[in-house]
């Protein structure tokens, strides 16, 4: 019994693994009882992070960021809790799909929230025709960069898996070409190549306006459900699923 015991506390001394896309995701996620790692956008990046990684020093794996709207009744700011991710032919489930709890957390009774399927890219989904694809192919509610590789790193060791993703684009919205040129390779948005974009094109002002809108507001709603990670000190909603 005392060795039982003894060995139940080292497992909930592990931290839980954050999976984040972006920086902003990343630091909101950062904390005690985290272990956070970024992709900075780059798939095959997270890939080779997650592989210098000790499966066994971890607990379970939470996918946490923003996506883009594949639903089309899903807004900025809404939140999709995963139940599955898809991509390809693979499909992974998720410990739980959380939505009872997460009615019922503080702050988060004026957001949207539903339980859905994920679909994973290894590209941003560009236009609303392509999110239309994605969505008749998989029936997925969102899609993110991540999920999927968190999900199968999970299954391959044996962890248990959660995704919780904020829509910061809508599933109506094709991207202006000047916010992808102006991402950097570490994730963060280049200011001058805005700039220079905008001095090209400034008929586009009007769209980049909105899309910077929609993803504060998502990156706020994201903060709003910082406390599913961190409620009694890193023992929250999500770490008591996983």
């Amino acid at each position: 019994m005392i060795v039982g015991a003894a060995r139940g506390a080292a497992s909930e001394r592990r931290p839980i693994l954050i999976v984040t896309g972006l920086p902003q995701e990343a630091r909101i996620a950062a904390g005690p009882g985290m272990k956070v790692v970024c992709s900075s956008s780059a798939p095959q990046q997270l890939r080779g992070l997650l592989r210098t990684l000790d499966p066994s020093g971890v607990r379970g794996i939470v996918s946490f960021g923003v996506a883009g709207g594949l639903d089309p009744s899903l807004r900025p700011g809404d939140v999709v809790v995963a139940t599955e991710v898809v991509a390809g032919e693979s499909r992974w489930r998720t410990a739980s799909a959380l939505t009872r709890d997460l009615a019922a957390t503080p702050g988060l009774d004026r957001t949207r929230m539903i339980d859905g399927v994920l679909a994973g890219s290894e590209t941003i989904v560009v236009t609303a025709v392509g999110k239309a694809e994605l969505r008749w192919c998989t029936g997925a509610a969102a899609v993110d960069m991540e999920s999927h590789i968190a999900a199968d790193y999970a299954s391959a060791n044996r962890l248990p898996f959660a995704a919780l993703r904020v829509i910061a684009d809508p599933a109506t919205r094709t991207l202006p070409a000047i916010a992808l040129d102006a991402i950097d390779p570490d994730g963060r948005i280049n200011p001058w190549k805005v700039l220079r974009g905008v001095a090209r094109r400034p008929h586009v002002i009007p769209d980049l306006l909105r899309v910077a809108r929609d993803f504060n507001r998502a990156i706020a709603g994201l903060r709003g459900c910082r406390s599913l990670l961190f409620a009694g000190a890193g023992q929250g909603l999500v770490a008591a699923d996983l």
